[in-house]
């Protein structure tokens, strides 16, 4: 018996004090996703690129609103979301205990505003986001107008887009065209 005990007291602890005191991590180490809505765009790519379906987006239209909601109940911290996020917004953090009282405490959410179509007035895309692209954008015009059309184009809803286009395509007589093939 005082073998071993003397045994034990030579050896030193073989364990690590962890409830009672912070584990050390590895700077690292993939723990939960921090985001900041400041940065993000509400593009989805992380809603499409996470494979437990912890991310997702909600759009009300009559409320002109996308909800962004992370389950950290669902979240394997795999980090596919900080990789393919454009703007930086998720970050791994080194956080991992995740101990709750309530299984709705797991869920966070980021509300964003969308911006409405240019020329009918209805909600399409999230604000920031479509500010993000014309900004891409309108550094690679060459011309001033060239950028503000491109601007335009834009601000403008997938229907009015394609109405637009069905117009050109008039004008050049080419829907004309196109159902005589079809005869």
């Amino acid at each position: 018996m005082f073998k071993l005990l003397k045994e034990v007291f030579r050896t030193g602890e073989a364990t690590v004090k962890y409830p009672f005191a912070p584990l050390p991590v590895e700077k690292d180490m993939r723990g939960k996703p921090e985001h900041t809505a400041e940065r993000c765009i509400a593009c989805a790519a992380c809603t499409i690129a996470c494979p437990a379906n912890a991310i997702g987006m909600a759009t009300d239209v009559e409320a002109a609103t996308r909800t962004w909601s992370i389950d950290y109940g669902r979240c394997v911290f795999c980090g596919r979301c900080e990789e393919v996020c454009p703007t930086d917004a998720i970050r791994l953090s080194t956080e991992f205990e995740l101990a709750v009282a309530r299984r709705e405490d797991l869920t966070r959410k980021a509300i964003f505003k969308l911006a409405r179509c240019e020329v009918c007035d209805t909600p399409f895309a999230v604000a920031k986001e479509v500010a993000y692209v014309q900004d891409l954008i309108e550094a690679t015009a060459p011309s001033a107008t060239d950028a503000a059309a491109r601007r335009r184009l834009i601000a403008t809803c997938p229907a009015c887009k394609r109405l637009h286009d069905v117009e050109q395509l008039e004008k050049l007589g080419v829907g004309r065209r196109i159902e005589e093939t079809r005869r």
